[in-house]
């Protein structure tokens, strides 16, 4: 009995194993897929694509003639962002796992192992910055109005919005800057669909070079 027993918890580990190896083969493949690989862009709105080295967030100006995010995503929602602050940093995820999780350290496995099944809710993390310094995380692109405009309609479409359609302020007291709010999402995260896969559905709805599928940051970065 103890044999047999054994038998299967080794059949059953060995083909976990070769599916999770599987899974990230495919990850990777598929992440080396280039959509889009030689878009044609006017030079008319900058956008950046920023990471902190594990989650991507969409920079976009704070307001133009198209759009103006600090309608809804207002500066008095954050600690001390002002009108000086010319950029918006969005990004999509997991929201328990955004609310408990501030830094790496602070991950515990319950909120990893929910996040990763789709049972938990999202949520959307805006930022505001004065300023944005390309460097190896940060990359810069020159899109068109019509482009941006395809941008505007996808993000808008993440959050939620209340019977008037105003979006929804998390109800939280943390921030992990001074300019940074959160606000109810659409959607649910999984090992499937991570923050980096909503950036990466992001630029390919403004018709930028992006991956065929990803669940990381860096084959998005690699692109440009």
């Amino acid at each position: 009995m103890n044999k047999k027993f054994l038998r299967l918890t080794g059949r059953f580990t060995v083909s976990f194993v070769a599916l999770i190896a599987l899974f990230f083969i495919l990850a990777f493949c598929f992440s080396r897929v280039t959509i889009n690989p030689y878009p044609t862009n006017k030079k008319e709105v900058t956008i950046y694509v920023m990471s902190n080295g594990v989650h991507t967030d969409i920079v976009v100006p704070a307001k133009n003639t198209q759009k103006d995010w600090t309608n809804e995503i207002k500066y008095s929602n954050t600690l001390s962002a002002d009108s000086t602050y010319q950029y918006l940093a969005i990004g999509w995820g997991d929201k328990k796992f955004y609310l408990e999780t501030p830094e790496f350290k602070d991950l515990k496995l319950s909120t990893a192992l929910r996040a990763i099944s789709g049972l938990s809710t999202s949520a959307m993390h805006t930022t505001y910055y004065r300023g944005i310094v390309e460097d190896s995380l940060c990359k810069k692109m020159m899109i068109s109005k019509t482009q941006y405009e395809m941008l505007i309609s996808y993000i808008s479409k993440s959050f939620e919005v209340d019977a008037k359609g105003h979006i929804l302020k998390v109800n939280t007291n943390i921030h992990y800057d001074y300019g940074d709010a959160f606000y109810e999402a659409k959607g649910s995260y999984s090992i499937l669909k991570t923050c980096n896969t909503w950036t990466n559905s992001a630029l390919k709805a403004c018709e930028q070079k992006a991956c065929l599928w990803t669940i990381f940051d860096t084959p998005i970065l690699s692109k440009y």
